[in-house]
């Protein structure tokens, strides 16, 4: 997760409160997907970006969850979506980023 992303998380946070906030992942691969989990839960483990320490414990899922796609309009699902529902390991990239939310107490 870039620094830009992490300050506007950041920043939401602080705003909104950490409780109105759900982060929605699109990363491509498993271990992307669990590092960017990681930076929005625990804390950015690279400890270079504004969330290095900063434990938010966001709530975060992948838009391959079954129960985010539930929630998205068939059409908007296909139109954005699409192909790469086809191509992506829906199953390992979801996995991924429930074991993060079970890791810090929020599955």
């Amino acid at each position: 997760m870039d620094v830009q992303s992490q300050e506007a998380i950041k920043r939401l946070a602080d705003q909104h409160g950490k409780d109105k906030l759900l982060v929605l992942l699109g990363s491509p691969d498993a271990e992307s997907a669990e590092i960017a989990a990681e930076t929005v839960v625990l804390g950015d483990p690279s400890y270079a970006g504004p969330l290095a320490g900063a434990q938010l414990g966001l709530v975060v899922h992948h838009i391959m969850d079954p129960e985010i796609r539930q929630q998205v309009p068939p059409e908007i699902w296909e139109e954005q979506i699409g192909v790469m529902a086809d191509v992506l390991n829906a199953g390992a990239l979801t996995a991924a980023v429930a074991a993060m939310r079970a890791r810090a107490g929020g599955a």
